[in-house]
């Protein structure tokens, strides 16, 4: 079974999202875990958004990224740039992968202009989770 760890800046949006889809459309082809190189709590609007689309994180945590380096991944995806920037040292054979989404959280308009982001961002994270597991599980 391959480890992905799913990393981003707080652990609170994308990579809990990332973790979900993951989870997901993976099975039993892998563990998957997601940490940030901070924490801040799952946001409530991603938990929301969702369990919109028929998956649960509402019993995620927020995770640092120190908690895993017991773990020998086979890939670290990391899903913004700060994150890649920051990200700790992994061994050699660990594969890492990037790709930038944008912040929902940082996203500034009205609840509906909000959930809306959230849910436009939570697509492309379905649609990447989905070729992942395609290309590399």
């Amino acid at each position: 079974m391959k480890k992905v760890l799913v990393l981003c800046t707080g652990n609170s949006c994308r990579s809990q999202m990332a973790e979900g889809y993951l989870r997901c459309f993976a099975g039993n082809k892998a563990a998957v875990y997601s940490a940030g190189v901070e924490t801040h709590g799952v946001n409530p609007k991603a938990i929301a958004t969702m369990k919109a689309d028929g998956i649960d994180i509402s019993g995620h945590t927020s995770n640092n990224v120190t908690e895993y380096r017991h773990i020998d991944f086979d890939y670290v995806i990391t899903v913004c740039d700060h994150a890649r920037e920051k990200c700790p040292f992994f061994p050699a054979k660990t594969q890492a992968v990037h790709h930038n989404f944008p912040d929902p959280a940082k996203f500034h308009g009205t609840e509906a202009a909000t959930i809306k982001e959230f849910a436009r961002v939570r697509d492309l994270i379905k649609a990447y989770a989905r070729e992942f597991v395609q290309a590399y599980l």
